[in-house]
């Protein structure tokens, strides 16, 4: 079985590297030899122990027969869409881990997928290493899916964990993590929820077998959170993490991505650093737990290869993945209901605009921090529109 590489860069070095490190195992598991014939990039790499298999024109790949299995690790939707949806359509399968390709066209290439007789696999998508793509589409088929929540994005989690326990600022954080390498010099995809918005669109697709518009799901960042929110965080013996989420709620499925405020009984309560986790809750199996790095050359080269030996072992066969282009209506994010945690100037008439609350120990001079009743978003930003006295709020997700 001939593989092609479209993407010379951290992850598909990474997919190269596996299938050569592994080859023998890797053969075994996939039934067949799995051997890298091109691998296309823009650059050149005349230093690469590979350099003899790049190339620079896609159509090289697209026209020979003996390619049966495409990696697309390019990133970005163009030109992504159109190789992989050529691939698709010559009986090539594809192994992606492009969450913004999946997220936006993965209903489509599934279904052509499909038609051809080969596969559409993008387990890396989501998680980089940890394995939630397959468990959902595979192991989780006889469970209506009532909660997922996730820690997607292992940048935002190395920001909160590291304000959380060393007490800095976002911003010295954010410059920390950047000199680090776990954040970009924009990182503006993650910061502000972006990224795991995407993860979370897919997720939920898989989860209820419809498509889920990104653009649809409500998304808030992390550029808002203070060390004086980590400092009430503590007093609760809580933490701050952002999740993607989406559960089915009284008035159908509600997603969104937003910062929380979650306790120790929380199954993610102990997830820091970059890992991810993922909190998966079915009507039948209960609460589960998906947990490990999710990002990284590596671990998502991992991912990635799992899904070839999958694609390698069935050859000329569809392993079925229920995702219709039929559009998933979502239920308004005005109706979801949560506690909230919120900050108030001092002065702020909190009985008689929120009623009956739980008052924190304030942490800062002239303002008042408390725990409201459950209540809905429209309920709670009707109050915030006409008080201007309300400095921050953060929901609650207490197990």
């Amino acid at each position: 079985m001939n593989v092609a590489v479209l993407g010379y860069g951290t992850v598909g070095s990474g997919v190269v590297e596996v299938l050569t490190k592994n080859q023998d195992s890797i053969d075994v598991k996939a039934g067949k030899e799995i051997r890298i014939k091109y691998i296309l990039d823009l650059r050149d790499f005349p230093e690469d122990p590979h350099k003899d298999k790049i190339i620079h024109d896609f159509s090289i790949i697209s026209k020979d027969t003996s390619i049966g299995i495409v990696v697309e690790t390019m990133g970005g939707v163009h030109p992504a869409y159109e190789f992989v949806k050529e691939c698709l359509e010559k009986g090539k399968s594809v192994c992606t881990s492009n969450k913004e390709l999946v997220a936006k066209h993965g209903a489509e290439l599934l279904s052509i997928a499909k038609e051809k007789k080969v596969n559409f696999l993008f387990e890396a998508s989501v998680g980089g290493g940890i394995p939630i793509i397959r468990p959902l589409n595979q192991s989780l088929t006889a469970d209506k899916i009532l909660e997922i929540s996730g820690i997607l994005n292992g940048t935002t989690n190395y920001i909160l964990t590291k304000m959380t326990q060393e007490g800095l600022d976002f911003h010295t954080v954010l410059k920390d993590a950047q000199e680090k390498g776990y954040a970009e010099r924009n990182p503006e995809a993650d910061i502000e929820g972006y990224d795991a918005c995407r993860k979370i669109a897919i997720l939920t697709s898989l989860a209820y077998g419809k498509q889920v518009d990104y653009e649809d799901i409500y998304t808030e960042g992390i550029t808002g959170i203070t060390d004086l929110d980590i400092k009430y965080a503590k007093e609760l013996d809580a933490s701050i993490k952002i999740f993607g989420m989406s559960k089915i709620t009284d008035t159908g499925i509600i997603a969104m991505v937003a910062p929380f405020l979650i306790n120790k009984a929380h199954p993610l309560f102990m997830v820091n650093d970059v890992f991810n986790g993922i909190f998966v809750k079915g009507n039948m199996l209960g609460e589960a737990m998906f947990y490990g790095r999710g990002a990284g050359k590596l671990p998502t080269a991992s991912a990635v290869v799992a899904d070839v030996v999958d694609a390698a072992k069935h050859e000329g066969t569809t392993i079925m993945t229920i995702w219709s282009k039929e559009k998933l209506e979502l239920a308004k994010i005005d109706s979801a209901k949560f506690h909230r945690f919120v900050r108030v100037k001092d002065g702020f008439h909190i009985a008689g605009t929120f009623g009956n609350v739980q008052v924190l120990k304030s942490q800062a001079e002239k303002e008042r921090a408390f725990l409201t009743r459950p209540m809905t978003e429209a309920d709670y930003q009707k109050i915030a529109s006409t008080n201007d006295g309300i400095l921050s709020m953060i929901r609650l997700d207490f197990k």
